[in-house]
């Protein structure tokens, strides 16, 4: 069992409750002591799975006092950590999952796309080199998330049962497990967020207005030699949702 299975089965859990109102808006949560003992787990457990849900937006900490059911947000909060990665299957139907959400895409492949010498800087290649571009369109219970435009370098993929991202065996999984399967392990992923505004098309896709504000986030996936494998180009209506980043703190060993 993955190691962060235990706090994610407490996060699920506490997610359900909250939901199924059984504490109400502003009322504050039994101990992490108590929740523990409830759980049959150690308090750092409980305390892992309630730091989730604060990062969701769903419970808020209040020093001194303890933590409490947040009021609900007008903007849903899409939460990028490297847990989304190590649960198999596609990362993002993963996340619309937790939100209570049915996560699906569509998606439009080219293959031997000549690499503009922007990709071919992110991917240390040669501007010209042939890729495989993807355009996603990510939705959660029918309506537009975000938009995505993936590129691959067929000196990874070509000739493999993967070369095609939404084609083949591995159709609809995520980029680490596709990869994975062929022998490269992805060990890192950089992103890059910035602030934009929405072009006519991206409107016509998001269902919002030119010119609304966008996160634009700049993703590159490396492998364990630090070469890039894949980057893509994420678009997210501000509008809608909000990004948060988890950020793993890593205990200092004892001497």
């Amino acid at each position: 069992m993955p190691r962060e299975a235990p706090y994610r089965h407490v996060a699920d859990d506490l997610r359900r409750r909250v939901r199924a109102g059984e504490w109400a808006v502003g009322e504050r949560l039994p101990s992490r002591a108590q929740l523990a003992e409830e759980y049959g787990v150690g308090r750092n457990v409980t305390q892992r799975a309630m730091e989730r849900l604060i990062i969701e937006g769903i419970l808020e900490g209040r020093a001194g006092s303890g933590t409490y059911v947040c009021a609900p947000r007008e903007r849903l909060r899409m939460v990028r950590s490297r847990h989304r990665e190590q649960r198999g299957g596609s990362p993002f139907r993963a996340d619309m999952s937790e939100q209570g959400r049915r996560g699906s895409w569509e998606s439009r492949s080219q293959a031997r796309v000549p690499a503009p010498e922007y990709i071919a800087q992110r991917l240390a290649i040669e501007p010209g080199d042939p890729c495989v571009r993807t355009n996603y369109e990510f939705l959660a219970d029918g309506q537009p998330v975000q938009l995505s435009e993936s590129w691959e370098p067929m000196a990874v993929t070509d000739g493999t049962p993967i070369v095609l991202p939404e084609m083949g065996p591995l159709a609809g999984m995520g980029v680490v497990e596709r990869m994975r399967s062929i022998g490269v392990a992805i060990d890192i992923a950089v992103e890059v967020p910035r602030p934009g505004r929405a072009t006519q098309e991206e409107a016509n896709l998001l269902g919002i207005s030119v010119g609304d504000l966008l996160t634009r986030i700049e993703r590159t996936y490396y492998d364990r030699d630090g070469r890039p494998v894949e980057t893509a180009d994420i678009v997210v209506p501000d509008v809608r949702w909000e990004i948060a980043y988890e950020i793993p703190i890593d205990e200092p060993k004892l001497p």
